[in-house]
């Protein structure tokens, strides 16, 4: 296992790399090449700073400069900008990312369809949000029942703001108004996971966070983020990272040392 020394040698060679890049907007250069995925960056009023090819074609625009400095609510329709923008604001106020929220976005057609939305906060030097980074990816949904409706959508959302409460899959279901095995079989063909294991997951991210952005105890994260107890989100973080919560807390603050 690599000393606390030599992983503080890697970050510090890491950040001195990236900091050289003369071309910061490389990644909006290779997520042009994928058109099922959108990639935007925005400052912290919500103005676009760049757009994939993708995102442009999908707002009607001639090229993707003709969105640098607009926003949102002038580029898609007012339900999908009023979710991004209120997306956006709780990035910008809790510094937090966005993880897998499942919203309608339009497809290259300029008709609605469904996408998972990833935000990650952009910070400067001193630590202070700048921005954040946007990537979507689109949900294709083969055949013609459709696989995502308002009311699954609503069902993510609640998973989301309430893992840290006892979720019990049948009610779930029924809150997307549909069978445990339905509701089942659309969170694997969705997300690639059991609803068990997007709980788990959901969770697992969420203590990811606060082990970083907060000096809370890992007993205090475990019970904030719906596990029985200290020892309970210690094996399934160690099981999904590799690392114990507190292992993952201390490697995490040498790679930020401004936090």
């Amino acid at each position: 296992m690599e000393t606390t020394k030599a992983r503080a040698e890697l970050e510090h060679w890491r950040a001195d790399f990236m900091g050289r890049v003369a071309n910061p907007l490389f990644a909006e250069a290779l997520f042009d090449r994928v058109p099922d995925i959108v990639f935007s960056v925005k400052d912290i009023r919500g103005r676009y700073v760049c757009i994939s090819d993708a995102c442009a074609e999908r707002c009607g625009l001639k090229n993707k400069a003709a969105a640098v400095g607009r926003t949102a609510h002038e580029l898609f329709p007012r339900h999908m900008a009023d979710r991004y923008v209120r997306q956006d604001e709780r990035v910008f106020r809790t510094g937090r990312p966005i993880i897998d929220n499942l919203d309608l976005t339009l497809f290259n057609d300029r008709k609605p369809g469904w996408c998972l939305t990833n935000k990650v906060p952009l910070f400067d030097a001193s630590g202070a949000i700048l921005g954040l980074a946007c990537l979507s990816k689109d949900v294709h949904e083969p055949g013609r029942g459709g696989l995502v409706d308002e009311r699954f959508a609503a069902t993510i959302d609640y998973i989301q703001a309430h893992h840290g409460e006892r979720l019990r899959i049948d009610t779930l279901a029924r809150r997307a108004g549909m069978s445990a095995a339905q509701f089942e079989r659309r969170m694997r063909r969705i997300f690639q996971l059991s609803a068990g294991q997007f709980i788990m997951k959901t969770r697992i991210d969420a203590a990811a966070e606060r082990l970083v952005d907060t000096d809370q105890p890992i007993a205090a994260i475990a019970l904030a983020v719906g596990f029985c107890d200290q020892s309970a989100l210690s094996r399934q973080f160690k099981q999904v990272t590799g690392l114990s919560p507190r292992q993952y807390r201390q490697l995490q603050g040498l790679a930020n040392p401004a936090k």
